[in-house]
């Protein structure tokens, strides 16, 4: 019994000593664990391992490049890769462009397997944005009172963008589902009209391309009838995505929100539902645009629906946020759908989509808060991910943002150490680099990481010696160690088995075993065993164990070395058998600076002292915190009866052994510690400190302070009283205070509150000088003094012409004469920056409204027109109102007219409104051709506002005139009128100088790089003349064709003549690539003249900018044909163009030069059937390029030009070429079907990239362990009809995993496989052809790292015979498994029997019809209520001819490979 505790001991500390020691640091240095043979291997173990070179080095030479140093490896022998990250291209973000931008934009980033690096990026979403609404509508027959709702919704839609963004487009689509059985009932009758007055089935349409022009949609979507289809999911995935890919056809715009509106109340079909036996539609989507001239998809039969990775993908790619507004019943379905998206919404559409508005009002907002950034084209072995701290992160992993900020963002980037079981750097290359796209949401362009991970070779491996007489011939030295041939072992490869096997020399005196029985006799040396992968034992004979070193605190060598031969050796600094020792005095160093307090000595890091008390620290001082309240506490009664004979002991001092000394002040370098209390006798407090060890009293020291601490005379009666009146003034203020504000209108009887307040001009004079004025309006400030609260209007006019004798406000000869008033007024919308651009919509939909409002209003009075030329502007120093809008507009009416407009006007702006147009009250101004008169609104807190009033400039003008403005009376407020006049005094000067362009057109070649516009005076009266020139736009653009140009010409005496300078810009590449032919045109104006100038004939000049294919004549379509070189020396096209493909990314480009003497060559080159825009361009200088990083097996277009000082000659013709085939990507995902424990369906996706054209598939299978390891051999079946991507595999044992792999093949050979290991008997069944979202989605590998993949199924299905261990391939030529056509969304395989024999079972035969004998047993089956004929459910709505089959499909046969594009 007394050994069982000892084992247990033992056992203990045996863990104790492998947990805290050697077998720890070995444990988590991968480093050494892997046992690297090589300087690569090494360094591909861990991101953090090292190699020695160091060839006298005898420890391992795998390991961390700390512990290398440690070992005594010099540092320039340790060879160490380094990831790197650097900014290629940061422009800084400007808020002006008002558009998403990030900075930067474009990083490089290399990294060691495992190793993670980080950036921050900064990405600006602006306030308003343009919006992009499409709106993608179900048109099955159950949505037709939806249609009808939607058809009368135009306005509101268009009154809920221009709520969102002055700058908007709408369009329209709709969607069904396939054309094909059993979605879609193919009796003739019902294709033509499945419903009456309903258009014939189509899977989608696109109805209305976006536009900007609400009437049009409006009269376009009036004109649209339902349709109509059967099974009740409906094929809106299909709409989904050509919307997204087919972006011409649509009409998305670049740098806007594209947002997609999905209506419907069914369920969805996804990818499989098309591809199972019902459809009979065998090919995957190729996920691109296949919409016809009409705008209808015409590949619906042709291919599978898509997957909701693939929805989930293209939509992040193509920046389209979706809404989907669905109805309750189906609304779980795409509450489940909706979150695979980073940003998405999902709204409740009533039954007859009346409140669709309102749902894409609620929408909008919780989208425009969000913003998503995704990492598009991410290599297999790199992992991405983005945080921010300024902004949190949704469930979807997008973020919560605010609008107008540089948001600040971390963008992570971590390069994997495994994929799979496979190391990242025996991947191929394209697994293990590439470009990263980092695109937020509403970006077109992106930041662009140029991202790889590092498998580079140790230099000194490429520099190895071969057979080298360091490793006497029988190896290569490389790295500093030798790599010994076959046969051979030892450090120097000195040692093989035909050897001696003498093992004398391996024997220690004095023992019997060789190498201490610890080892293996080598070659007459010891090769120690090791334990857990690490050295065990060391030494000559293998006689020391390096666990049995000394330990400190259970650390062996104290964790400061390491055990070598039974002894610790030390790292630097530290000491002692087992490294305790710290090798400074450091930790002895006193408060002083001292050793020990110069009463002690340093050993081993610590202080041993001469004396030791209670009260000694560990550097030998006397420190009183070790229990200073404790002594203060001891003593006090002594101090206070020895120093002052008061306290608990006073007449009993002599029992106090204390040396007490009275000190004037206790300094601090005499004391550490005060001790302070209160005597209770006087309430003063005294101050005493103590000297030496507490510990001994005899020879403590206790100095005290003479002077006692006393408090002042009491004067606490006062406070009582103090805080009484303050309490009293207070409230009397209060009472005050409420007494003046409880009643407006009595505010004018209290003198307190009323008194002074007024109101009145600032000044009472102005004189202007009209040379210099720059507006025929002025700005009159007008001031409030005394209380400003509450609210104050100030009437107010303006007469013109009051110097004149006999002077009239109005000059009644004809009181019908028509003449303009000016009106204003203040809207309660605030003012944007669009109001100032006539031609945008925000501007234009604001003009109409207010037009169409005033008319109603001022059409009442006889002899008004309709209001015209609309305006909006701001008015500063009007209160806190500044921000809204001014709305200047001019009525025509009779000048008798003028009474009636200014009362309707105020009656109108008291109201707040004029019809539905809201106005702010306060404010207007009517102005006739000589007086005006207004009003203007001082709010509470308000001191000043201007008053704008006209000044009426006419060229009859006197030379000096005066106009008078009045403050009226203030109609609301209390508020008294002070200064009631202002004077304003117009001086006009007579012209001394006419100032104009030359001529009003001129022309200039971007050549001249400067356009120079000649400006001319005529002087009339010699002087000093200024005007101010500024450049516009109209078809050519400032910073992309001009510089925008401004400045003042100003003419000395004398001067007739100036010039203004306007730079030109060359032509940018994508003009040059796309044949810009637009004529650009902009304009110059001189505006202000001053000093007695006046603008002449020409106020403005247009500057034409014409292209150097303008300026030499010569068009840049010149045939081909013309071999001479064009005039002015442009060349002509290169001759003979040609291509060759020279590998599955390589083609060869070449011909030969044209006339002339070219400089260089340009060659652009795209993918077949992508737009030539996204070309991309190579500048070369010999008459070849080689075209390289291209896709396999793709067709690619080409052209080249020659070039020279004139600049870009023509392009030669179009040259076609494809890329060979490469192996193809693993196959999509795997799934399984379970039909029982022992049998299962497994399918697959065609490679994501087939690189070619696939030949067939290979499926192998078999048993594995608990650890996936293979048990006996794998099963391989020959798949070699590639449409057939199904097997039924049957008799496997129950309850075990097995291994599934499959891979494909093309010309080019066998691709990699797809692998998954399942148990059947874990794996749920799923019914086939209705929309399930799982809540544990398998993983897409294809997809990467951000989408979820779903079940898929094939058209075709293996199966074996019963007995057969093999599955074998049905086909046309008879099989066991036969096509019967079947019907109903709840199909399910597993259920169904037949009770035919399988030679009667009706199989599907070549034609695209079932034989009648077929038609016959299916009618029978029908009659006798067989399981297999399954009842057809449908969209709800009248439904024709219930319970009859559809026609049969044949099976349709997977298209050949276009001729264009990738494959």
């Amino acid at each position: 019994m007394d050994a069982l505790p000892r084992v247990y001991a033992g056992l203990l500390l045996l863990s104790l000593l492998c947990t805290t020691g050697l077998c720890q640091r070995n444990k988590n240095n991968q480093c050494v664990l892997s046992r690297a043979k090589s300087c690569t291997e090494c360094i591909r173990v861990d991101k953090e391992c090292s190699f020695c070179t160091d060839e006298s080095f005898k420890e391992p030479r795998c390991d961390f490049r700390e512990n290398l140093l440690r070992y005594g490896c010099g540092e320039a022998s340790i060879v160490y890769m380094r990831g790197e990250m650097r900014t290629l291209q940061n422009i800084t973000i400007s808020k002006s462009y008002m558009r998403t931008e990030v900075a930067p934009q474009s990083m490089l980033m290399r990294l060691r397997a495992g190793e993670e690096m980080s950036f921050d990026m900064d990405v600006f979403q602006p306030l308003e944005s343009p919006v992009d609404l499409y709106i993608l509508m179900d048109f099955s027959y159950s949505m037709s009172d939806d249609l009808d709702n939607l058809k009368s919704m135009g306005q509101k839609l268009a009154k809920f963008l221009q709520a969102l963004t002055s700058n908007y487009t709408i369009g329209f689509g709709k969607f069904v589902d396939k054309v094909s059985s059993p979605q879609t009932d193919m009796r003739p009758e019902k294709l033509r009209e499945p419903w009456n007055n309903a258009d014939s089935p189509f899977s989608f349409k696109n109805v209305i391309r976006l536009t900007s022009n609400i009437d049009y949609f409006s009269k376009e979507l009036r004109k649209e009838r339902i349709s109509g289809n059967l099974d009740a999911p409906e094929g809106g995935f299909d709409a989904i995505l050509q919307t997204a890919v087919c972006k011409d056809n649509i009409g998305w715009r670049k740098d806007s929100t594209h947002l997609l509106v999905f209506s419907t109340e069914s369920a969805f079909h996804y990818e499989a539902d098309g591809t199972n036996v019902l459809a009979g539609i065998l090919r995957r989507n190729d996920e691109q645009c296949h919409l016809d001239p009409d705008g209808t998809y015409r590949y619906d039969t042709k291919q599978d629906y898509p997957s909701v990775p693939t929805l989930v993908r293209l939509l992040g790619q193509h920046n389209i946020i979706p809404i989907f507004a669905v109805t309750n019943h189906s609304y779980s379905y795409y509450e489940k759908l909706h979150k695979y998206f980073p940003i998405s919404e999902i709204g409740v559409l009533q039954e007859d989509s009346s409140n669709i508005v309102e749902l894409l009002r609620t929408a909008f907002e919780r989208i425009r808060s969000k913003m998503d950034i995704r990492a598009d084209f991410v290599p297999k072995a790199l992992k991405t991910e983005f945080t921010s701290t300024m902004y949190e992160k949704t469930e979807s992993g997008s973020f919560h943002i605010t609008r107008g900020e540089i948001g600040k963002f971390n963008m992570r980037v971590k390069a994997l150490e495994y994929v799979g079981s496979q190391h990242v750097c025996s991947l191929p290359e394209k697994d293990r680099q590439g470009v990263i796209h980092v695109k937020p949401t509403s970006l077109s362009d992106s930041l662009k990481v140029q991202a790889s991970v590092i498998c580079d070779v140790c230099p000194c491996e490429e520099q190895q010696e071969f057979s080298s007489p360091k490793c006497n011939f029988n190896g290569d030295f490389a790295c500093g160690q030798c790599i010994c041939h076959t046969g051979w072992r030892g450090d120097a490869c000195d040692c093989s088995p035909a050897s001696s096997l003498n093992n004398e020399a391996c024997i220690r005196p004095g023992d019997v075993e060789p190498c201490s029985g610890r080892g293996e006799c080598l070659c007459g040396k010891c090769q120690c065993y090791s334990e857990d992968l690490s050295l065990r034992f060391d030494g000559e004979f293998c006689q020391y164990d390096v666990l049995q070193c000394p330990r400190t605190s259970g650390f062996l060598c104290n964790d400061r070395g390491r055990c070598s031969k039974g002894a610790c050796v030390c790292e630097s600094g530290w000491e002692g058998p087992g490294c305790e020792c710290p090798t400074s005095n450091d930790t002895c160093i006193d408060s002083r600076g001292g050793l020990c307090n110069n009463h002690g000595r340093c050993e081993c890091g610590r202080c041993i002292c001469d004396i030791v008390s209670l009260y000694t620290s560990s550097t030998c001082e006397i420190s009183y915190s070790l229990g200073f309240q404790a002594v203060c506490e001891n003593i006090r009664d002594c101090v206070q009866c020895q120093a002052w004979g008061t306290g608990k002991m006073k007449g009993n001092c002599s029992s106090c052994h204390l040396q007490v000394h009275m000190v004037e002040e206790l300094k601090k370098e005499e004391a550490n510690e005060h001790c302070s209390f209160q005597d209770e006798e006087d309430d003063c407090t005294y101050h005493y400190t103590l000297e030496g060890d507490p510990s001994v009293l005899p020879n403590a020291t206790v100095q005290v302070q003479k002077k006692k601490e006393c408090p002042p005379g009491s004067f606490l009666w006062l406070i009582p009283l103090l805080i009484f009146l303050i309490l009293l003034l207070g409230l009397l203020l209060l009472l005050c205070w409420k007494f003046c504000a409880c009643c407006k209108a009595c505010l004018a009887l209290l003198p307190c509150c009323a008194r002074g307040r007024t109101v009145g001009f600032k000044e009472d004079h102005y004189m202007l000088r009209q040379s210099l004025m720059s507006s025929d309006h002025l700005d009159t400030p007008m001031v409030r003094s005394g209380s400003l609260k509450g609210r104050d209007t100030v009437r107010w006019k303006i007469n013109n012409n009051v110097h004149k004798q006999g002077f009239t406000p109005i000059a009644a000869t004809n009181p019908k004469e028509l003449i303009p008033y000016g009106l204003s007024l203040r809207l309660t919308r605030l003012f944007t920056q669009n109001l100032l651009k006539p031609e945008s919509r925000e501007c234009e939909q604001l003009r109409k409204e207010v037009e169409d409002n005033l008319h109603d209003i001022y059409k009442h009075i006889p002899g008004c027109h309709r209001v015209q030329q609309t305006k909006f502007r701001v008015q500063p120093n009007s209160g806190k109102r500044q921000d809204h809008t001014i709305v200047d507009t001019v009525l025509t009416a009779p000048r008798s007219a003028k009474a009636e407009i200014i009362k309707v006007t105020e009656k109108h702006v008291s109201h707040e409104a004029f019809n539905d147009l809201k106005v702010s009250p306060g404010y207007y101004t009517v102005t006739s051709d000589q007086d005006a008169h207004g009003m203007v609104e001082f709010q509470e807190a308000v001191e000043l506002v201007d008053v704008r009033v006209p000044l009426f400039i006419r060229e009859d003008d006197d030379d000096e005139k005066q106009l008078q403005v009045e403050a009226i009376d203030v109609p609301t407020g209390i508020a008294e009128i002070g200064r009631r006049l202002v004077n304003i005094t117009i001086i006009k000067e007579q012209v001394g100088s006419l100032i104009t362009f030359l001529q009003p057109t001129y022309t200039h070649s971007r050549f001249d790089k400067v356009a120079k516009i000649p400006v001319v005076r005529e002087i009339i009266d010699d002087g000093k003349s200024q005007v101010t020139y500024r450049t516009r736009d109209l078809t050519a653009k400032g910073g992309r064709d001009y510089v925008f140009t401004e400045g003042d010409l100003v003419f000395q005496p004398g001067e007739t003549r100036k010039e203004v300078q306007v730079p030109l810009l060359e032509l940018t590449e994508i003009d040059t690539l796309l044949h810009n032919r637009q004529l650009k045109q902009f304009a110059i104006d001189l505006l202000h003249p001053k000093n007695g100038a006046k603008i002449g004939q020409y106020s403005q000049a247009t500057v034409t900018i014409a292209d150097p294919e303008v300026v030499d004549g010569v068009s840049s379509l010149v045939g081909l044909s013309q071999v001479p070189q064009t005039p002015k020396g442009r060349l002509s096209a290169p001759l003979n163009p040609s291509a060759q493909a020279l590998s599955s990314r390589k083609i060869r480009f070449s011909w030969f030069p044209p006339p002339g003497k070219p400089q260089g060559y340009k060659v652009k080159y795209w993918i077949q059937g992508d737009p030539e825009s996204e070309a991309r361009l190579l500048d070369v200088k010999p008459p070849s390029a080689e075209l390289s990083n291209l896709y396999p097996f793709c067709d690619y277009e080409m052209q080249v030009c020659a070039y020279n000082a004139m600049g870009e000659g023509l392009y030669s013709d179009v040259i076609h070429c494809r890329t060979l085939e490469d192996v193809p990507s693993e196959p999509g995902r795997l799934a399984f079907n379970v039909v029982s424990s022992t049998v299962t369906q497994l399918s697959w996706a065609e490679p994501a990239e087939t690189n070619g054209e696939i030949t067939a598939y290979e499926v192998s299978y078999g048993l594995v362990n608990e650890d996936n390891i293979p048990i006996g051999p794998m099963k391989k079946v020959l798949v070699e009809d590639p449409k057939k991507r199904m097997v039924l595999i049957e008799n496997l044992r129950e309850s075990q995993p097995y291994r599934y792999m499959v891979k494909a093949r093309n010309g080019a050979g066998w691709g990699p496989e797809r692998e998954a290991t399942i148990n059947l008997a874990t794996q749920p069944k799923r019914p086939m052809s209705i929309p399930i979202i799982p809540d544990v989605p398998i993983i897409d590998a294809e997809g990467g790292e951000d989408y979820d993949s779903y079940l898929m199924y094939s058209t075709d299905v293996l199966r074996s015979a019963a007995s057969s261990k093999h599955p074998s391939v049905s086909d046309d030529s008879g099989s066991r498994w036969k096509y019967v056509q079947l019907l109903g969304e709840d199909l399910d395989l597993r259920r169904i029997t037949w009770r035919l024999p399988p030679e009667t079972i009706p199989r599907l035969s070549g034609s695209s019809h079932l034989s009648s004998d077929t038609e016959g047993l299916l009618r029978e089956e029908d009659s006798d209520g067989a399981t297999g004929s399954l009842m057809r459910s449908g969209t709800p709505g009248p439904q024709a001819g219930e319970g009859q089959h559809p026609p049969p499909l044949s099976v349709l046969s997977r298209p050949a490979l276009s001729q264009g594009g990738c494959n």
